[in-house]
């Protein structure tokens, strides 16, 4: 596996589509990226005082390929003590950055090049 710390392809933006917050992710890039994922992102645990397990997971849905200059919105699910949640309870909204403040979340993203090689790239979020 090849891991590429200079190639940023990705950018990432939150997108308000009431009464839900969407993740879109753009391929910059003039190449065709495929089996795009990101990791699932465990969020810190408001409800315990000095923050305890976590008890929320946001997943998404991977991408078969991204055309070049292509902009995706992603699928997700929030998944809470391991069970899938209610769109009432969708936690996407806490890796969108407010007033440029700490990023203690990120979307580690992996993708193949058109040679068939991994690679990676982190984007940090939140808040």
């Amino acid at each position: 596996m090849t891991t590429s710390r200079r190639e940023k392809p990705f950018t990432a933006r939150f997108v308000e589509a009431e009464p839900t917050v969407l993740l879109e992710l753009m391929n910059t890039t003039d190449r065709t990226l495929k089996c795009v994922e990101i990791l699932s992102i465990f969020l810190k645990d408001e409800e315990t005082s000095g923050g305890g397990p976590s008890r929320a997971n946001i997943k998404f849905e991977a991408v078969k390929s991204m055309q070049p200059k292509e902009k995706v919105v992603l699928s997700h699910r929030t998944w809470i003590d391991g069970k899938p949640s209610d769109s009432q309870h969708d936690q996407l909204a806490r890796l969108q950055t407010i007033d440029d403040g700490l990023k203690p979340y990120v979307l580690d993203i992996s993708w193949e090049d058109p040679d068939g090689r991994s690679q990676f790239q982190r984007i940090p979020v939140g808040h």
